[in-house]
């Protein structure tokens, strides 16, 4: 996985290691990268230049290689993004790919498992995003991929500020967007209620897919006894043990009456906001009224703008081309209308 099983491939000289996402790239004091994902699932980052003007091409080794070895790549079309990597935080999980170099960020948060270029429509947003003048972030958490289950939405939102606050200071931006796909939403909604210094820059925020974890696991079979072994280790002092990998719920809010939706979501209509609905969301249950349920969102939020994507999937892969103008044309409308600067 990305960040975490990583093989490198440099001249001959140099031997292949294992190593971190930190080891590879923190020697490095400029980057600048081009980014594939090949068909097969795997990860490539080539032309990757330094200060000095040397080259290296680096393949990382994702989950889909059920192997010990790299796969080679393949003569299918491959996805690909040329940007920057840096980081924002110390630690080696904080970091984040942008690409174009302007002045106002599209902050993308994906969900549970998810990490860089999480959703299909992300390569096409970053080159309408150019053409307006924003950049595309997409920022790694300690959440990010394998890590969602030690992590939590308190400390997403903390590493959300720092990433901003980054882009503040380092990058003079005059602004940001908040693009949240699954559980990533519950990041936005989190941070916003955070009510920090940094979040203030935020202009408007986009909540693509928002649907319920408790929800979906109510429709799966094995649901009954993962609660039952979670009381069981409740009462012997295990709460904050990890549950086994099958309890995994790998789906990304809505188990709520409208009051307390409101409770939750309230806060969000101090921005401008979006919510992208996918009318066939494979993870919203069949008994589930979608059309009922992101009304009730949007009013929750104070009035959020609707978008329902007819017979789209949860990550919209299906529907690419309807995603990309409902984000495009609210960043052009919504995000102009100002914001705070923290610092004044």
């Amino acid at each position: 996985m990305l960040g975490t099983d990583c093989c490198t491939l440099l001249p001959n000289s140099i031997p292949r290691t294992n190593c971190t996402l930190e080891q590879l790239f923190t020697p490095i004091p400029t980057r600048y990268i081009r980014v594939k994902k090949n068909s097969w699932g795997g990860w490539w980052i080539s032309n990757l230049r330094t200060q000095s003007g040397s080259n290296h091409r680096t393949a990382f080794k994702t989950k889909n290689s059920s192997s010990g070895r790299m796969r080679p790549p393949t003569s299918q079309p491959t996805l690909r993004l040329s940007g920057i990597l840096f980081k924002y935080g110390t630690k080696s999980a904080q970091v984040a790919f942008r690409t174009g170099d302007f002045k106002q960020q599209v902050i993308f948060i994906g969900g549970l498992t998810d990490g860089l270029l999480a959703t299909e429509y992300l390569q096409p947003l970053s080159m309408a995003l150019e053409a307006e003048k924003w950049s595309l972030v997409q920022p790694l958490l300690s959440s990010s991929y394998s890590g969602y289950g030690t992590s939590s939405l308190k400390q997403d939102a903390l590493e959300l500020d720092q990433l901003i606050s980054y882009l503040i200071n380092k990058e003079d931006s005059e602004g940001v967007v908040l693009l949240g796909h699954s559980t990533g939403c519950q990041d936005i909604v989190h941070y916003m209620r955070s009510n920090t210094a940094c979040s203030k820059a935020v202009r408007a925020a986009i909540l693509q897919a928002p649907v319920s974890d408790r929800e979906y696991r109510a429709t799966l079979p094995e649901t009954a006894d993962m609660i039952d072994l979670a009381a069981s280790m409740i009462k012997e002092d295990k709460a904050m043990d990890l549950m086994p990998r099958e309890a995994n719920p790998d789906a990304p809010i809505t188990a709520y009456s409208d009051d307390q939706l409101r409770q939750r979501l309230g806060h969000m209509s101090n921005i401008p906001c979006q919510v992208i609905f996918s009318m066939g969301d494979e993870y919203v249950p069949t008994y589930v009224d979608k059309r009922s349920l992101v009304q009730r969102l949007c009013n929750a939020m104070g009035g959020a703008e609707k978008v329902e994507i007819e017979w789209g999937n949860h990550s919209l892969s299906n529907r690419v081309q309807e995603a990309l103008e409902a984000i495009v044309d609210f960043v052009k409308r919504e995000a102009p209308k100002g914001w705070d600067d923290p610092w004044h």
